[in-house]
């Protein structure tokens, strides 16, 4: 099966087939998971948490994000379709900034889509300058991190009394179909308005903690795999507790050092 593109990911909606989707920051993961055929690799501002240890993605550069993309394209080779996210103050800008920086994404990091949050009329403004000059662009409403300061914080988004409500939500994702999106993330929604948002756009719907009816799905790699510590979001689910088995055998291998056990002759060069 050939690499896909933003175009095939489009046309699962159609076909019905569910869009699978990870965050990836390195060559090692991108490996594994390409082999695995996940749909699509997020090269997420998460790594502002995952891999450096912030306290939120705010702190993530463009430069970091462009190093990330070549370590997961370089991985990356034979199926999944790679998207950059544009960290804050990215976009946001001038048009034409915005464009240069989404550009950079696919022209240094080798990103072949991006990503970025909200759709305000600024947005929507952006998005289609970055698809009128060729980018393949994902949309992101409902909880956008980023904003989470002017959210009040990490909160469902789609009830009555939240920031956006569930009509805002279903005219924003209208809004970045015909700014020509590919598709969009839907984040800590309601699954009943996540479901009516999935059936009012023609473009797939990929959700994190916005229920079943969504096109797709998307979890932060680390959390899938059990390597996250603390308290994790209700909709993650854990495939495996990677964490405990990575700190099993780092604690075997430092025994065996210590106990001379390892490196035998076995695992030794000749003279």
């Amino acid at each position: 099966m050939p690499k896909l593109t933003a175009f095939d990911i489009q046309k699962m909606k159609k076909t019905g087939k569910k869009i699978t989707m990870l965050t990836a920051y390195d060559f090692s993961f991108a490996t594994i998971f390409d082999e695995a055929k996940i749909d699509i690799l997020l090269v997420g501002d998460t790594m502002g948490q995952t891999v450096y240890g912030a306290e939120t993605t705010l702190e993530v550069t463009l430069d970091m994000s462009i190093r990330h993309c070549q370590a997961v394209t370089r991985g990356a080779k034979n199926y999944s379709l790679v998207i950059g996210d544009m960290p804050f103050l990215s976009y946001g800008l001038t048009i034409d900034e915005t464009v240069a920086n989404a550009g950079k994404l696919i022209k240094q990091g080798h990103a072949e889509a991006v990503k970025l949050e909200g759709a305000s009329e600024t947005r929507i403004k952006e998005i289609k300058a970055m698809v009128d000059i060729g980018i393949p662009v994902q949309g992101h409403i409902g909880l956008i991190p980023q904003s989470a300061y002017k959210l009040g914080g990490y909160k469902v988004q789609g009830k009555p009394e939240s920031f956006f409500t569930e009509e805002e939500l279903i005219q924003s994702a209208k809004q970045l179909e015909e700014a020509g999106c590919f598709s969009i993330i839907l984040e800590a929604i309601p699954y009943e308005v996540s479901k009516k948002i999935t059936e009012a756009i023609k473009i797939p719907t990929i959700g994190i903690g916005a229920g079943p009816h969504c096109d797709g799905q998307v979890l932060v790699c680390y959390d899938m795999l059990g390597c996250t510590i603390g308290r994790k979001p209700k909709f993650v689910k854990t495939y495996a507790n990677l964490r405990e088995e990575i700190i099993k055998a780092t604690k075997k291998y430092a025994e065996e050092v210590e106990d001379g056990t390892y490196p035998s002759l076995e695992y030794s060069y000749e003279g």
